[in-house]
Parts: structure tokens; C-alpha cells; sequence
């Protein structure tokens, strides 16, 4: 796919109806959660997809959506083997104590890291193209 530049506008605001969902918002919190594993096995994954979604089920009126999930396998960031969770969240606290509360018992657990990052949007573009 060769796509030129000129085929394409970049603009400051949201033109089509695609590009309007796109728009996010002024302010930004990134809480991400490293649950630091003691063993990991087949039924891990599982484990901490069944608690995370009893955090969603608890949630319910705290602004915030769930970014990504994963297994990190142990020497990328830690000796550990670590499950991540990132949200993004107007309400960081709210969150936090959701997600200590439905993980302070996991027995496969070592410890549990969290991360709250607070962006600002400086500049938002928005273009769109036709792929063939």
C-alpha cells in the first residue's frame, strides 16, 4: 500500500462522524496494576481474567474503560512472571480500591504494583483514508 500524503487531509477537529468517536478527552489517567505471580500455569490467565471481571461488575459508576491485559513472562520487566491490567479512569481512586479489593486474597500473588499516570491532551489530529 503506497498511500501519499496529499491523498489525505490532517485536520484540528473531527470532520466525518468516525473521526467524532475518535476525539478523547482533555484529561487522561492511566492506572495500570502488575500482578506479581508466584507460580504460573494453564488455569493463571483464567484466574485473573475471572477477577478482573468481578472489578468490572463493581464498577459500576466509576468513568473508566479498560485499556489491555496480558502475561509477561519472567525477564522482559521482572525475575517475576507479572499479569497486567491498564485502565483508563477519571476516578484512579475508585478504581484502585475496586482492584485491591477483589485481589488482595489472590494466593498466587507475590505482591501487586500500580502505576497512575495523568496526561493532558496537548494536540489532537485526525485524518482518514480510503484502503483499497
Amino acid at each position: 500500500m503506497n498511500i501519499q500524503k496529499e491523498e489525505f487531509e490532517i485536520t484540528n477537529e473531527p470532520i466525518t462522524k468516525d473521526e467524532k468517536k475518535l476525539v478523547q478527552k482533555q484529561f487522561n489517567t492511566n492506572v495500570a496494576f502488575y500482578v506479581h505471580l508466584k507460580e504460573y500455569n494453564n488455569n493463571v490467565r483464567e484466574e485473573l481474567l475471572k477477577r478482573v471481571e468481578e472489578v468490572f461488575f463493581f464498577a459500576k459508576g466509576v468513568d473508566w474503560k479498560f485499556d489491555s491485559f496480558g502475561i509477561e513472562k519472567a525477564g522482559s520487566r521482572s525475575k517475576n512472571v507479572l499479569g497486567y491490567f491498564v485502565f483508563r479512569a477519571t476516578d484512579a481512586k475508585k478504581l484502585q480500591e475496586l482492584f485491591i479489593q477483589e485481589f488482595k486474597d489472590y494466593e498466587n500473588a507475590l505482591k501487586i504494583s500500580c502505576s497512575i499516570a495523568k496526561y493532558e491532551k496537548i494536540e489532537e489530529l485526525f485524518f482518514e483514508f480510503g484502503v483499497e
